[in-house]
């Protein structure tokens, strides 16, 4: 399995990697290194084997060449380690072939799609063979999935792929939250993220903050890794911070939101919703899949309309109440045991195909 350690693949993968009953998992890691807390994050995987390739991440890559040489690298080490199955977490590796044994391809998000949501046109020329790997990976993976069916409509659609990639909800262990003596309420709101990337909507998020008469804090990266930075006026701005701390944010259950214009899943999401965060969401399918009837939704471009949802909530607290509630009940479907299950399945289903020709 393939992975990288800058955003949400890194947990989805120790999540999937622990939760596969009797599976030998060797986890190939592109980009960046992982950190201390990150590498003792695995080494509390059993049975779990880190590799650390030093190949790059597709996004942050220069050109096609380095991604179709990484992809390489890693069918030689998958050969190398006799796996029966190949899971890429980053389609476009599959894109130059070589793979002697049955590749899944899980889409988390890619810069084709991210780029529609973004409206910013056609992709930038200087760009347009990421979208364009992208696409032939998935094509010529033997199965590809998706963690929701509102993403795998946006990558069917965006890669005119022949068949629609399957879905399989992510499943998150809850964060293990301090003792309720121990956290104090906060009447007030919290989003967390990358508060960089544009798609999450932090410009809209911060004019929230100015028309709400409560804190709103936002935890996560304001820079990005490729140096994309983005500033805010009226946000508490924590910077990343450790799970622990995250839990002890959570635990305080204020009103989580998010106001994302694109977002294939929404992991933080989900971990709100399992500390028992009311939860106020963009109106976007894949919060609708999700949440719907379990959260609050508003149009990503009208801050008046996450305030006043944010505001009701501070001002009732019955409500506040119920609908951490409805959040908390929802979240339990999104189990690692759950998706693993599913992933079991078409990794049985792969490798029922028969090995492919390298």
């Amino acid at each position: 399995m393939t992975s990288d350690a800058v955003g949400g693949v890194w947990q989805y993968a120790l999540e999937l990697a622990g939760a596969l009953d009797g599976v030998q998992v060797t986890l190939a890691l592109l980009g960046p290194s992982p950190d201390a807390d990150q590498r003792a994050a695995a080494a509390r995987v059993p049975g779990l084997r880190l590799v650390e390739t030093g190949l790059p991440l597709d996004w942050l890559a220069e050109g096609p060449g380095p991604v179709l040489d990484a992809g390489r690298a890693v069918a030689r080490l998958a050969a190398d380690i006799g796996a029966e199955v190949v899971h890429l977490n980053t389609p476009a590796l599959a894109a130059g072939g070589g793979f002697a044994t049955p590749v899944v391809a899980m889409n988390h998000g890619c810069l084709g799609t991210w780029w529609d949501a973004a409206g910013k046109g056609p992709v930038d020329p200087a760009l347009g063979w990421l979208p364009e790997l992208v696409g032939r990976g998935l094509r010529v993976a033997d199965r590809v999935v998706a963690p929701t069916r509102a993403y795998a409509d946006e990558i069917a659609r965006r890669y005119a792929l022949p068949v629609r990639p399957v879905a399989v909800h992510n499943g998150r262990t809850p964060l293990p939250l301090p003792q309720p003596r121990d956290a104090v309420p906060l009447a007030g709101a919290l989003t967390a993220g990358r508060l960089w990337d544009e798609v999450k909507n932090t410009s809209v998020l911060d004019q929230v903050a100015a028309r709400i008469d409560a804190p709103f804090v936002a935890i996560g990266a304001t820079r990005a890794p490729h140096g994309a930075v983005v500033r805010a006026e009226h946000l508490r701005l924590t910077g990343p911070l450790p799970a622990a701390d995250l839990a002890g944010w959570l635990a305080r259950r204020p009103v989580f939101v998010s106001a994302a214009r694109f977002e294939p899943f929404g992991l933080a999401v989900l971990e709100a919703a399992q500390a028992g965060c009311p939860l106020v969401l963009s109106d976007i399918a894949t919060f609708r899949e999700l949440w719907d009837g379990a959260a609050l939704f508003g149009n990503p471009d009208d801050p008046d309309a996450f305030a006043a949802a944010i505001t009701g909530l501070l001002a009732d607290s019955a409500a506040r109440e119920a609908r951490g509630q409805a959040a908390r009940a929802r979240a339990a479907r999104y189990t690692p045991a759950a998706m693993a299950a599913a992933m079991t399945a078409i990794y049985a289903d792969a490798r029922a195909a028969g090995t492919r020709a390298a």
